[in-house]
């Protein structure tokens, strides 16, 4: 087993505001979840190489925190500057959890007032999935900055730059929906969105059959490198 020369007593290394930096200057969140430790490694390593700077580890499997806990131990040890995260949490007491295992983000598929407290009381980022103004409007004046637009298929950038129109302060990352092809990319971005997340259209099954992650990081690059294009 590796041993990891961190200090563990930090818990989350990176602020709520210097984690919404970062998603706004890059415009991407990676997701993944996969079982074996060792190939995580080798996903988190392709996506910091492509130039990726957080990663949301989407917690779905048993004994998924033992997972991350060891993710979470590498990137601290051997990829400086990478924001680790967690989504998938359903609860305060998973949420709570997975901040002690360093996570500096909290992702969420729909808001719970709960995640929020747990969450803004150590001031880590919570990202929660909502799908209306009610609920866009509840999750920022408790704190949210940047809102989880899940499913993102289900409401398009229609709903985003429809939101964006009278609120022009709110930030949005939709989740589902979202692709590397750069029709899909150009228009969550004119519609208004602070960045992205892409799941299995950037790590798709196919891609960790083959483990194939020299094409992982260059497709990580180009997308980081065609958002910033695209960025109105």
């Amino acid at each position: 087993m590796v041993t990891y020369s961190i200090n563990l007593n930090e818990m989350a290394q990176y602020t709520r505001i210097e984690v919404a930096t970062v998603m706004k200057k890059t415009g991407m969140v990676p997701l993944f979840y996969h079982p074996d430790i060792e190939l995580g490694k080798k996903v988190l390593k392709a996506c910091y190489n492509g130039g990726a700077r957080l990663l949301e580890f989407t917690a779905r499997g048993d004994f998924a925190f033992e997972v991350f806990s060891e993710l979470s131990k590498y990137a601290l040890s051997e990829l400086p500057g990478m924001i680790m995260g967690v989504g998938s949490i359903t609860d305060a007491a998973a949420a709570s959890l997975y901040m002690q295992m360093g996570a500096n983000f909290i992702v969420t598929p729909a808001f719970r007032e709960d995640i929020a407290i747990v969450c803004n009381r150590r001031k880590v980022l919570w990202s929660p999935g909502c799908g209306s103004l009610a609920e866009i409007n509840t999750a920022e004046e408790m704190g949210c900055e940047i809102v989880k637009l899940f499913p993102g298929a289900t409401y398009g950038p229609g709903f985003v730059k429809a939101i964006k129109g009278p609120q022009p302060w709110t930030s949005i990352m939709p989740t589902g929906g979202v692709s590397t092809e750069e029709s899909n990319l150009k228009a969550w971005f004119e519609a208004g969105v602070t960045c992205v997340g892409l799941g299995s259209k950037l790590i798709s099954k196919e891609l960790l059959a083959n483990k194939d992650f020299a094409l992982l990081e260059s497709t990580v690059r180009e997308t980081l490198l065609l958002i910033k294009e695209l960025r109105p």
